[in-house]
């Protein structure tokens, strides 16, 4: 698969987060690792300390060695060769633990040298929660008399509280991958789907053209025929298919024209135009399509000074208005009625057609959209012009929306800023 501008970004972006990620773990793996040997020497100093408040007011000197021995990662002995009392111990590891800012959940248990066994001393909770007893084995140590064990059984759950933040923002980061992964999912998707409705797009219309060309050449060389000519039946039936076969090909000219600029966007030859004198001339082009239709012009303005391309507003406006009579059932009638509106100049397109139901105008200017309807069923379309006028009003940086009239029909309005 050849790498283009689109998977490059992709899996630029993908390795970025991914080596955010990693480095974001490591951080947090050495920040745990620093907290927790932090923890072991704040443990390590209370220790001594109530080791040395048990010494002090005896004869006895604190043995040379260190009385302190980490046995495991939660798990402590002091070595203190001295009898000594329960009460005492627990109030010198609570004042020291508390100096030492250690606010985790402790256990001790002292060795009775009598019963050759550990003595389960209590369960001290720091914190504010209500204290709880447990029953923990405590195993002996064998080279000494009198020592004494501390466990921190929550001392995991308290080094990750207090990296609180940093697991945190790591989860940030894995959401945020896991929702980029799916988006560009989503989007390589999307563009799939699209590539492939593209070049069906592009494959029909241009299989369609060629018998189509074959229809034209033929009907128009068989209405010019004088035996067609003078049968009045054989006449309208060849009219009939050469005004539905070049209402074909304008469809599918359209479709084609529409796919190419999917592709490859339009450009606009924007130029200071006046609206009025447009808008006159859409009119009678349309009137000369549709006789019956009645189109007027409402406005105090003496001119509408825009800054468009001239072709395609041209187009824009003749898709509204030709929308407008198609989904009538009665005489056509529409008044464009043209003001100032702050900033903006206001084109509105009010009809008495059929009108478009408050749940279906969120969907109006869609790609292939056509309103579910029994008109929508007569009428001929592929549901474009309204999504071309939509694609003209955003590379102009104009705004259109349409609503609901009261009584009947609806009105499209087209706002354009003004210099």
């Amino acid at each position: 698969m050849k790498l283009t501008k689109l998977n490059g970004s992709i899996l630029i972006g993908l390795i970025a987060i991914i080596g955010i990620l990693i480095a974001q773990l490591l951080w947090t793996r050495e920040a745990f690792n620093s907290e927790d040997k932090k923890f072991s020497q704040r443990a390590h100093i209370a220790l001594l300390e109530v080791a040395k408040k048990l010494y002090r007011g005896t004869n006895l000197e604190l043995p040379g060695k260190n009385p302190v021995q980490k046995i495991s990662n939660d798990y402590y002995i002091v070595n203190v060769d001295n009898d000594f009392e329960p009460e005492i111990l627990e109030f010198y590891l609570i004042s020291e633990f508390r100096k030492m800012n250690i606010t985790t959940d402790f256990e001790y248990a002292m060795y009775n040298c009598q019963s050759d066994e550990m003595v389960y001393g209590n369960y001290i909770s720091l914190s504010e929660k209500k204290q709880t007893k447990h029953s923990v084995h405590f195993p002996k140590h064998r080279n000494f008399v009198y020592y004494f064990a501390i466990r921190f059984p929550n001392e995991t759950g308290y080094l990750f509280s207090s990296l609180r933040f940093w697991f945190v923002l790591s989860i940030a980061l894995i959401i945020i991958l896991l929702v980029y992964v799916y988006s560009i999912f989503t989007l390589l998707q999307q563009k799939k789907y699209s590539d492939l409705q593209r070049d069906f797009i592009n494959n029909m219309t241009h299989e369609f053209k060629t018998p189509l060309s074959s229809i034209l050449i033929a009907s128009n060389y068989l209405y010019k025929q004088d035996s067609i000519r003078k049968d009045e039946k054989l006449e309208k039936y060849t009219h009939i298919i050469i005004d539905q076969s070049n209402k074909l090909n304008q469809h599918i000219e359209k479709i084609l024209n529409i796919a190419k600029s999917d592709n490859t966007p339009l450009v606009l030859n924007k130029k200071n135009l006046y609206g009025l004198p447009i808008l006159e001339s859409v009119i009678e082009n349309i009137q000369l399509k549709h006789p019956e239709s009645e189109i007027k012009i409402v406005t105090d303005l003496e001119s509408a000074s825009i800054e468009a391309d001239e072709f395609h507003f041209t187009n824009l406006v003749y898709n509204l208005l030709d929308n407008a009579i198609k989904y009538s059932d009665n005489k056509p009638e529409i008044n464009i009625a043209i003001a100032k509106a702050g900033k903006y100049l206001q084109f509105d397109f009010i009809d008495n057609g059929i009108g478009i139901s408050s749940k279906n105008t969120a969907f109006v200017f869609d790609k292939f959209y056509r309103i579910p309807s029994q008109k929508s069923n007569e009428v001929t379309g592929f549901g474009l012009g309204l999504y071309y006028s939509k694609k003209v009003c955003d590379l102009h940086n104009w705004k259109i929306y349409v609503k609901c009239n009261p009584e009947k029909g609806c009105t499209f309005s087209l706002l354009i800023p003004q210099k």
